[in-house]
């Protein structure tokens, strides 16, 4: 008889706990999350920088040349440069299998295309406007490849 004199109360639930502030768990998710993206967004700027950098020391090269076959060479010269980031032994390759090299797993751009020029295109003493830039394009192209040390 002593619960009845008693004052009990019904039992009451606590309230559900508000979103705000964040579970330790969840600031850990947040973090690792924007560390991800972080480390991410470095490498792409480090990327980019060095491909910037890559390009200007490229066409400073043919700027720097002042007609047609002295540009094949500097072009052939920074190819050359750029293959021992791939292959050591790609300096000692002449001719054909120079650019079979440099032709890669792509295709026949420079062993039977435009690219062909540079075997003897730096030794003549003129060469078309056009077909230098063409080679000069496409020897810029690989030369950003081999120093990114894609094959």
């Amino acid at each position: 008889m002593i619960g009845a004199q008693l004052p009990l109360r019904d039992v009451h639930l606590p309230s559900a706990p508000g979103w705000w502030p964040l579970a330790p768990g969840w600031w850990l998710v947040i973090a690792t999350v924007l560390l991800i993206v972080a480390v991410i967004t470095a490498l792409y700027l480090i990327r980019q920088r060095r491909l910037r950098r890559w390009t200007q020391v490229f066409d400073q090269q043919l700027a720097a040349s002042d007609n047609g076959p002295s540009r094949l060479a500097a072009a052939s010269e920074l190819l050359r440069r750029a293959s021992r980031r791939v292959d050591t032994q790609a300096v000692l390759l002449h001719g054909d299998a120079w650019l079979r090299f440099l032709d890669g797993d792509k295709g026949e751009a420079f062993s039977n295309g435009e690219g062909r020029v540079l075997l003897e295109g730096g030794f003549r003493p003129q060469m078309d406007a056009e077909t230098v830039e063409r080679a000069c394009r496409l020897a810029r192209t690989r030369f950003l490849e081999l120093m990114a040390g894609k094959r």
